[in-house]
């Protein structure tokens, strides 16, 4: 039996999209957690999973936090000495790459989205540093689509034989059922996620004034945190009476399943997990047409494709699903379902990961 030790910034997240991946791990191994624990550490314990609470700070580079967590990873990985670490998310990639290349500790790290260091020139120069050293010794680079992969090889931070890409953390079909399509008295368009520039809410909210003004009929549900600078405009969108805000809900299935079609008009993704669950429900998609979106639809048979940051093509898009029947709207659906089934199932990932983990 290995030791392996997950490393991550969020418990919450680690819970909702790698349980059954760890849930595997464990049937052979003995699985450590150290994560910040922010929602969900209470049903690792209980399913048998040593946690260990570790300070992540999330947003931003502070020399100071960045260097007080490399010690602690170096800490940790002296304690615990495991036979393998496997990472997610950029600080725990870097510094926990560190710590096990400086121990000559495996590793194996998950990159789910360039984020916003890679938008800014300055910022992605540093980090491309930061990552070079990180992955020097690093067993395998698990990326969640095939344009995040090849950003790593231009910048010289990996070579493709220390890459795996895989399709996201794919999805549980039985968690996610397909649903009856719904009869609402008007198509209900639904928004999961956080309500911020980055996941094009300016344009989605553009695009609601647009068609409201033109007369079209719609509702849209929005389920998610806001930054401040969104919760005017989101009130005035349910002032006007064509949105509904839900906030945040730790069960999106419901909403999934009320909803006639899923919008999610995002800048960058890894591989969008609300666009694989509501495909799974039977839902169609309206995305932007860049990698971690566009792997989930298949333009015009399971949703469409609009032009990102461009207000526009979104509100075509819209329209061109509010002018389907509900049939048409219902097969869109099930195209999706069929999709997921054949190219996102949770088991198949799974089987691949272990494959490219080598722990045999």
């Amino acid at each position: 039996m290995k030791k392996i030790l997950v490393i991550t910034n969020h418990s919450y997240m680690l819970y909702r999209f790698r349980l059954e991946l760890l849930q595997e791990l464990a049937k052979t191994n003995e699985v450590v957690l150290s994560m910040p624990f922010v929602g969900h550490e209470d049903d690792f314990k209980t399913l048998g999973f040593r946690c260990i609470e570790t300070n992540v700070d999330r947003r931003g580079i502070n020399p100071k936090t960045d260097f007080t967590l490399l010690r602690t990873y170096r800490k940790l990985l002296k304690a615990e000495k495991p036979d393998l670490v496997i990472t997610y998310s950029i600080k725990p990639n870097i510094y926990g790459g560190m710590a096990c290349r400086s121990q000559k500790i495996p590793f194996c790290a998950n990159v789910q989205g360039l984020g916003t260091a890679f938008q800014k020139p300055m910022i992605a120069r540093f980090v491309t540093m930061l990552y070079r050293y990180a992955f020097r010794r690093v067993r395998t680079v698990f990326f969640e689509n095939q344009a995040n992969a090849k950003e790593f090889r231009d910048r010289n931070i990996l070579t493709s034989e220390k890459q795996t890409v895989l399709h996201g953390a794919g999805i549980n079909l039985d968690r996610y059922p397909l649903s009856p399509y719904p009869d609402n008295n008007v198509p209900h368009f639904l928004y999961l996620g956080r309500i911020m520039k980055e996941k094009g809410i300016d344009e989605l909210l553009t695009a609601c004034k647009k068609l409201h003004t033109e007369g079209h009929a719609f509702h849209l549900d929005m389920v998610g945190f806001y930054e401040d600078e969104y919760q005017a405009q989101v009130e005035e969108l349910v002032s006007m009476g064509i949105a509904t805000f839900h906030g945040f809900q730790e069960t999106p299935l419901p909403y999934y399943v009320g909803a006639d079609c899923v919008v999610l008009p995002s800048y960058h993704e890894g591989m969008s997990n609300v666009l694989l669950e509501a495909a799974a429900v039977g839902r169609p998609l309206i995305t932007s047409n860049i990698p971690g979106c566009m792997e989930a639809v298949e333009d015009k048979r399971n949703g469409y494709l609009v032009t990102v940051k461009n207000a526009d093509s979104l509100t075509e898009a819209m329209k061109a699903f509010l002018s389907l029947s509900p049939d048409e709207r219902k097969e869109m659906g099930l195209h999706g379902r069929q999709k997921m089934e054949k190219e996102f199932r949770k088991e198949d990932i799974i089987a691949h990961t272990m494959e490219a983990l080598q722990l045999s």
